[in-house]
């Protein structure tokens, strides 16, 4: 008959020495442990980072959304004034020369007024409007005979025989303006014909 009892080879352990570990098993075990403990803290260092620059992130937007309102307010304000002085641009100008208007207004309701006292009217008047015209910076462009012929000012309506210098002024035809160093208008002039 056969012994089914089972032998001890010697290969097996005996129950106390299979649940003890070996060094090289707690070896393992402690640089597990060890991993474990180093990706939890690399894991707790990185949230705190992720959380910081969220914060940071959240600031900059702020601070973004802020300037980017600040700038459009400014824009704003700066619209609006650019407008205003384009639609009151001419109030000055208009204030000038409400005294030229109500001076040309009298000397036309004046009865049996002489052709003197007309003529100085008008010239009174005709000052008053000078007056107003230099306080605007509008400036007569008046070149004399003889002046070099410029021709950012002046706009030349014919060449004729002279005895001055070639391309230079003869007679002024009509003055012109400038209205802050700008040509509103030439001055339309004769020239000399060259020789």
């Amino acid at each position: 008959m056969i012994d089914s009892t089972p032998q001890n080879t010697g290969s097996e352990l005996p129950p106390a020495q299979s649940q003890a570990q070996t060094p090289s098993q707690q070896d393992s075990q402690n640089i597990t442990d060890t991993m474990a403990n180093y990706a939890a803290e690399a894991l707790s260092k990185c949230q705190a980072d992720l959380a910081l620059a969220q914060a940071k992130g959240a600031e900059m937007a702020d601070q973004f959304l802020r300037a980017k309102a600040d700038t459009e307010n400014a824009r704003r304000r700066a619209e609006d004034e650019i407008s205003k002085a384009r639609k009151f641009a001419v109030e000055s100008f208009a204030d000038s020369l409400l005294p030229v208007l109500d001076s040309l207004e009298a000397g036309l309701n004046a009865k049996d007024a002489t052709l003197e006292v007309i003529r100085e009217g008008a010239q009174a008047t005709l000052r008053q409007l000078l007056a107003a015209l230099e306080r605007n910076k509008v400036i007569a462009i008046n070149p004399a005979a003889g002046a070099k012929f410029d021709p950012a000012q002046h706009q030349a309506i014919s060449v004729v025989p002279s005895d001055q210098e070639a391309n230079s002024v003869v007679t002024v035809l009509q003055k012109g303006y400038l209205i802050s160093d700008r040509v509103l208008r030439p001055a339309l002039v004769t020239v000399s014909a060259p020789k």
